[in-house]
């Protein structure tokens, strides 16, 4: 627990709700949506997901920290959280895998907003009530009127496009892991490095592109294969993505896609999404696969998801099937198109952090490419 000499400072919802504590990393504050996450471990994990780009991240659990910062484990190349929000922010002691120091050194180190020492159970009950909303994090001498002027200049996560300005700005190669089976263009919305590991650990060369690459430019390259990655913001303002999604897979390549990666192909194939009250984030989250009756334990970070008709079918898209469905609220977490070797999942299968029951789906979509 920090200290009270530290510096004070609160979190302010737009709904007026006002939780104190101590400010840590960057002192000035952020803004973004408020946001809780059930993952009991990964903060590091949690703090360089783009997936959270916009967004300051409640962690449930009550203490952080106790395991300190490692190297190698980030998943992109910088933190993307708008601000970060623990009860509790330990000290790793003289843990030797605390290779990379303590977590509040990383949130100093990185200027990462961050307000410790609030009652989290309060402030989750809030968000699961009222649903997510933007939040400030400012120092205790800040005005709440002040404050609530930063908030209101937060633009709302509808309608936002995060995912383009989380793509990397030139492409990049991860080197197969043993002989070389082919290449996988990774449309980079906010991809984290777990999947890309796993995918060249299957012995593929996986380019890195640009979310702004041109269909023609991924079909000319006559990949194996195409991973649509997971990525922030509102789905159906992704500037250029049905038509990319949809060019490629009218052009025989198998698609595979996670989180965003889902949103993006059912809008490619006719479907739409609404944003949920409060998300699925955690590593905890009950899925059924409805092919094999086997009920996945998966890990989660998407505001919003996939519409489904009343009959049980993707909305506006016949094309496609559900395979995968949300056991806590039915929500649709897995589709694929009942004739191209097109698929996707709503939620985490590199599981960085989480569980790894569904990483089956990266060897499914091996055998889609050497199917093809």
């Amino acid at each position: 627990m920090l200290p009270s000499q530290e510096p004070a400072g609160y979190l302010l919802l737009e709904d007026g709700t006002r939780y104190d504590g101590w400010l840590a990393g960057r002192t000035e504050g952020g803004t973004g949506e408020v946001v809780f996450t059930t993952n009991m471990t990964g903060y590091q994990e949690v703090l360089t997901d783009p997936s959270y780009a916009g967004q300051v991240v409640v962690m449930t659990a009550p203490m952080m920290g106790v395991y300190g910062v490692r190297e190698g484990e980030d998943q992109s190349r910088k933190p993307w959280v708008s601000g970060f929000v623990v009860r509790e922010l330990t000290d790793p002691g003289d843990n030797p895998r605390a290779d990379a120091g303590t977590l509040r050194d990383y949130l100093e180190g990185r200027e990462i907003p961050a307000l410790v020492g609030v009652d989290t159970r309060a402030l989750t009950r809030r968000i699961r009530e009222e649903g997510a909303m933007r939040g400030t994090i400012v120092p205790a001498d800040v005005d709440p009127d002040e404050a609530r002027e930063r908030l209101e200049g937060e633009p709302s996560m509808n309608g936002r496009d995060l995912a383009n300005s989380v793509t990397v700005e030139s492409p990049y190669e991860v080197e197969p892991d043993g002989p070389e089976r082919g290449e996988v263009i990774c449309l980079d919305y906010g991809v984290k490095y777990r999947s890309l590991e796993l995918i060249a650990g299957a012995g593929y060369r996986v380019r890195v592109v640009p979310s702004d690459t041109p269909a023609g430019e991924i079909v000319e390259r006559s990949p194996s294969g195409v991973f649509v990655s997971n990525g922030p913001g509102d789905p159906d303002a992704v500037e250029g993505a049905v038509e990319r999604v949809r060019s490629v897979s009218d052009a025989g390549l198998p698609v595979f896609g996670i989180c965003l990666g889902q949103q993006l192909v059912a809008r490619a194939f006719g479907g739409s999404n609404f944003k949920l009250l409060y998300g699925h984030r955690g590593g905890n989250h009950p899925v059924k696969n409805l092919d094999t009756g086997d009920v996945e334990i998966t890990s989660q970070n998407h505001g919003f998801a996939v519409e489904e008709e009343d009959d049980g079918g993707v909305a506006g898209a016949p094309d496609l099937r559900i395979t995968h469905r949300n056991l806590n609220d039915g929500t649709i977490e897995g589709l694929a198109h009942r004739e191209r070797p097109v698929f996707a999942v709503q939620y985490h299968p590199e599981s960085a952090p989480g569980p790894h029951d569904s990483r089956y789906l990266f060897d499914r979509f091996v055998a889609a490419m050497q199917a093809g």
